[in-house]
């Protein structure tokens, strides 16, 4: 795993102010797309109950509430960059690469299908990155935006951060196995993203009526 993605890498190199950043930067920074969120969150909570690492234990108390505001303030900035964006974009002319009809699109869906986007993208990596911004270009109601970012950061990032905190409180030297234990959770986080690139290709190929 190249170390500039490998959680255990990170963890070590910048401790928990590094995570909370990198949580941070991947819920709604576009550069962030490719940091590894979903890993980051199961590592740190495995290796604040095991006590390793190169640095000095890490506080679950820290870690955990700590990663919720992170994935929280990510989104919300995500989302007021897209908001921003959005008018100038509603403005453009039409051309070769770009259609007014797909923004109206992607506003209508916003409208329709906000709340379970929000939330359901928090669990596939890249989507969530780029969903928060889309939110906001979309001119997702903000409130709206914000309760359900909430409720995403909350299963997304206490789910995963704590999934890895009680796996290393309950196997006996689980750091023996992290490299494959991460890479299991990379592989799983991963496959919501191929199954949709299954349906997309599908579709693709089922002719219209």
């Amino acid at each position: 795993m190249l170390p500039a993605v490998d959680p255990k890498h990170l963890i070590d190199t910048f401790g928990t102010i590094g995570i909370l950043a990198i949580i941070f930067a991947e819920s709604g920074l576009l550069f962030g797309f490719f940091l590894p969120g979903d890993s980051l969150l199961f590592t740190a909570g495995l290796l604040s109950a095991t006590h390793k690492g190169d640095l000095p234990q890490l506080n679950p108390l820290i870690i955990i509430p700590g990663c919720f505001l992170a994935a929280v303030a990510g989104a919300q900035v995500g989302y007021y960059i897209g908001k921003r964006v959005g008018p100038s974009l509603f403005r453009r002319p039409d051309s070769r690469f770009f259609k007014q009809e797909y923004l109206e699109r992607t506003r209508h869906y916003f409208t329709d299908h906000g709340p379970k986007t929000v939330v359901l993208s928090r669990f596939v990596p890249v989507v969530r990155t780029f969903a928060t911004v889309v939110a906001g270009i979309g001119q997702m109601d903000p409130r709206q935006f914000f309760f359900y970012n909430v409720v995403g950061a909350l299963l997304w990032s206490v789910g995963m951060t704590v999934a890895g905190y009680v796996l290393g409180s309950s196997i006996k030297n689980v750091d023996k196995y992290l490299l494959p234990i991460i890479a299991v959770v990379i592989v799983i986080s991963f496959i919501p993203v191929g199954l949709e690139a299954l349906r997309a290709r599908k579709r693709s190929k089922t002719p219209s009526p």
